[in-house]
């Protein structure tokens, strides 16, 4: 039983040599006392109990038999064992214990969102929409005053994209001036604050520390639950032990009374095992719990290369280990008082701490494993925070192809009335600009032989609505001609330079220039930006009486 008695080294043709606690405890008493002795393994490998015809088994009918003079290994003082065999003063105490596979790291994929559980997740997103709507109403009831240059809108679709984006401290500055939305906001961003600092630290501890806490702490534990199967060795002190207290009367409902219903399934055979190698091969690759003496547990736990188990027990000693001998032997009170010394001067805990360490590889009593405390973090910790951003991108990818689908079916957009205005200007414009533009300059300059102007009689013009009718004249000459009809062309009346000698104003220059104006499409009438001059041949006549003056800056309006 490890760490009591172990082979050491087992060549072949070589006697085995023995290692261990209780070989240690034998050769402090060997070289005290001065004796040599000779190992050898009880032939059916067990401690002893009595059988059906009152005769012993394993190590203590050895003794009863006189085939061996000591006994020793994780053998416990009973007090069947007592009226066949004495036993010295106990080296170490008992108790009894429970042995556990630590629960497997699971893989959680939305780790991420552990530090909430559902329910607060759902008071959360609940908590955006009521504030978004209500920064709405607030903005409904008082609309706000935007800030200069900003064109957000207060619409609902706005304001919850507004209060989501301040939860996760994305966005800028609040662009409403209302009172009220302001301490509205205020508020949201002290909760969004406390709220976010809890995720943040709790979501730490979650991604570093593997939570799997067992159910099972105590004995008490352990019998209540049926979820787990656990068993001893058979006939075992321990088996015994169960069995008594769980078959006592008085003890009918306590926690050995329920640990024995469990044991004793099918008469013992279900849930037990036949040694304790076995035992704890069960718990390491199944889903059992094995009851067994709590140091030969806790060493097993110590020494596991995979820190895959962990111990529970009483910590009430109520029995111990010690050295048996055959009935009668006169060794029993030197051991005896050997074994006080020893405990005296603290040489017996110095060879419990070679076997028990206290700062061993693996946790004793917990149920999480020591070796997934820390260490990086790896792809598997943040699965679920890739798998949110997938599918984001998947919902945006099919929220476009909706879109694009709603388009062309709904076809292209009819221009509104604003719209309608704005190009009917537009068309005006370019075609009232024709008049006075070809497709090379904005503003085209009169050649001097394509307009002659002849001063008219006013009172001989036609009415307005005579002269409606007008023709494209882009690429092509204007003169008087095309404005007047034929009917009015008869009445001008040209003025040679000779005749103008003889008028109001003077001598007057053969060509005259001047910035041209043009019809706005708004009605009215704007200078051309470009001062265009051109040379504009004209001949007075001295019978109109007109005093037009030597201002350059006259020119004639299309």
């Amino acid at each position: 039983e490890e760490p009591f008695v172990m082979v050491s080294e087992n060549v072949l043709g070589k006697p085995k040599k023995y290692q261990g606690f209780s070989i240690d405890v034998l050769d402090a008493l060997s070289n005290y006392l001065g004796f040599n002795y000779e190992i050898y393994v009880a032939p059916d490998h067990k401690y002893g109990s009595p059988q059906e015809d009152g005769t012993w088994n394993g190590l203590v009918g050895e003794l009863v038999f006189k085939r061996a003079d000591i006994g020793i290994s994780a053998l416990t003082i009973t007090p069947d064992r007592e009226n066949v065999v004495d036993f010295t003063t106990r080296y170490m105490d008992y108790s009894v214990g429970v042995l556990l596979r630590r629960a497997e790291k699971t893989v959680d994929m939305f780790a991420c969102l552990a530090p909430f559980d559902l329910s607060l997740w759902a008071c959360i997103a609940g908590t955006v929409l009521l504030v978004g709507l209500l920064v709405y109403l607030l903005n409904w009831l008082n609309p706000p005053r935007l800030q200069m240059g900003s064109m957000t809108s207060t619409t609902l679709y706005n304001s919850m994209w507004f209060v989501y984006g301040s939860f996760v401290q994305q966005g800028g500055e609040v662009p409403y001036t209302t009172l009220a939305t302001r301490m509205m906001m205020g508020a949201w961003w002290l909760f969004a604050l406390i709220v976010i600092s809890s995720y943040t630290a709790n979501l730490a501890a979650f991604l570093t520390i593997t939570r799997i806490e067992s159910s099972i702490q105590s004995l008490q534990d352990l019998s209540k639950q049926t979820d787990i199967p656990y068993g001893t060795v058979l006939d075992s002190a321990v088996y015994e032990h169960v069995r008594m207290k769980g078959m006592n009367p008085f003890e009918r409902d306590s926690m050995y009374s329920q640990m024995w219903r469990m044991i004793n399934r099918s008469n013992g055979s279900e849930n037990n095992v036949l040694e304790s190698q076995a035992g704890i091969q069960k718990v390491k690759f199944g889903n059992y719990a094995f009851v067994w003496d709590a140091a030969v547990l806790e060493y097993v736990a110590i020494n596991d290369p995979d820190c895959s188990f962990y111990t529970i027990g009483n910590t009430v000693a109520d029995r111990g280990y010690g050295i048996a001998l055959q009935h009668g032997s006169p060794y029993r009170d030197v051991f005896s008082q050997r074994i006080l010394e020893l405990q005296q001067n603290g040489d017996m805990d110095i060879l419990k701490h070679k076997w028990w360490p206290k700062n061993g590889q693996c946790d004793l009593y917990s149920s999480v494993d020591t070796k997934q405390k820390g260490g990086a973090l790896d792809i598997k910790s943040f699965a679920g925070v890739f798998c949110i951003l997938a599918a984001g991108i998947v919902l945006s990818c099919f929220i476009a192809m909706l879109e694009t689908w709603w388009n062309k079916r709904k076809g292209s957009r009819v221009p509104s009335k604003e719209d309608d205005k704005e190009i009917d200007l537009e068309h005006l414009h370019r075609r009232v600009n024709s008049l006075c533009t070809d497709d090379d300059s904005p503003h085209k300059q009169f050649s001097t032989s394509s307009i002659d102007l002849t001063p008219l009689d006013i009172d001989t013009l036609p009415t307005r609505q005579a002269l409606e009718q007008i023709s494209d004249f882009r690429n092509t000459h204007i003169t008087t001609t095309t404005f007047i009809p034929e009917q009015i062309q008869t009445l001008s009346r040209t003025l040679s330079a000779k005749a103008a000698s003889g008028f109001a104003f003077g001598n007057v220059p053969e060509h005259r220039t001047g910035p041209f104006r043009h019809r706005a499409p708004n009605g009215g009438f704007f200078r051309s930006p470009i001062k265009t001059m051109s040379s504009i041949p004209y001949q007075p006549t001295p019978s109109l009486g007109l005093n037009l003056g030597n201002d350059p800056d006259r020119g004639t309006s299309i």
